[in-house]
C-alpha cells in the first residue's frame, strides 16, 4: 500500500503491483507495452499454473513440463511487443488462448521428439512417487503406473481430441474459450471432448482390468 494525503486525510492507496493482479489481461497487455514490466510478471503468476497442467499431459518427469513452460513464457515474452500491439488493436485481449497454443505447440514438439516414455526402473520411479497419506509404497507405485498408462492413452488419442481434452480436463477451461483457443466452433469442441471420454474409458478399462 502507498500513503497519499488527500484534503488533509492521509488514505491509504493500494500498490501498483495490487491494482495490476486485478486488471484483465487485456489492460495488463497495454500495460506492458507502455513499459510496465510487472505487468507481464502478473500474467505469468495468473496464468502458470494452468500451463503447467496442460503440457504435464505430454511429458512422463514434473521437471520436464517446468521447462516447458519456461520456454512458453519465454516465446511469449519475445514475441510479446508485436502481439500485444495486435491485441490492443482488437479489442479484449486473447491473452491465455494465445499463450496456450505457445504451450501446446512446444509440449506436442516436445512428444514428437521422443522424449516422452523414456523405460523407467522400479528404484527411480519410486524417488519420483510422493505417497499419499496412508498409501504404502507399493500403492503408490501402482497409482503412478495407473497416472502413466493414462497419460499414454491420451497422447494416444487423435490430435484435436487430445487437444480438447486436455484444455478441458487440466486446464479446465469453457468449451468457449477453448474452441476460441483451438479455432474451431463451440459445438465441436464439445463433441471432440465426449469422443475422448469415450474412447479413454474403453482403453484404459483394458480386458485385464474388466477381469
Amino acid at each position: 500500500m502507498s500513503i497519499r494525503e488527500t484534503g488533509g486525510r492521509v488514505v491509504a492507496m493500494p500498490s501498483r503491483r495490487m491494482a495490476l493482479e486485478q486488471a484483465p489481461d487485456e489492460v495488463l497487455c497495454r500495460a506492458f507495452l507502455d513499459g510496465e514490466e510487472t505487468a507481464f510478471e502478473v500474467l505469468v503468476t495468473r496464468h502458470q499454473a494452468l500451463v503447467f497442467s496442460l503440457v504435464r499431459r505430454y511429458v512422463s518427469r514434473p521437471e520436464d513440463a517446468a521447462d516447458l513452460v519456461q520456454g512458453a513464457f519465454l516465446r511469449a515474452l519475445e514475441a510479446s511487443q508485436r502481439v500485444f500491439a495486435r491485441f490492443t488493436r482488437l479489442g479484449p485481449a486473447p491473452f491465455r488462448a494465445w499463450l496456450v497454443r505457445i504451450a501446446l505447440n512446444l509440449a506436442k514438439n516436445h512428444a514428437r521428439q521422443g522424449q516422452r516414455w523414456r523405460p523407467v526402473l522400479v528404484e527411480a520411479v519410486a524417488d519420483d512417487v510422493a505417497e499419499a497419506p496412508g498409501e504404502s509404497a507399493q500403492e503408490a507405485l501402482e497409482r503412478a503406473e495407473r497416472e502413466r498408462r493414462v497419460r499414454a492413452e491420451v497422447l494416444a488419442l487423435p490430435r484435436r481430441q487430445r487437444e480438447v481434452l486436455t484444455l478441458r480436463v487440466d486446464g479446465g477451461l469453457p468449451f468457449k474459450d477453448i474452441a476460441e483457443t483451438l479455432g474451431i466452433s463451440e459445438n465441436n469442441a464439445k463433441v471432440q471432448f465426449h469422443l475422448a471420454v469415450k474412447r479413454l474409458k474403453a482403453r484404459v478399462s483394458g480386458p485385464e482390468e474388466r477381469g
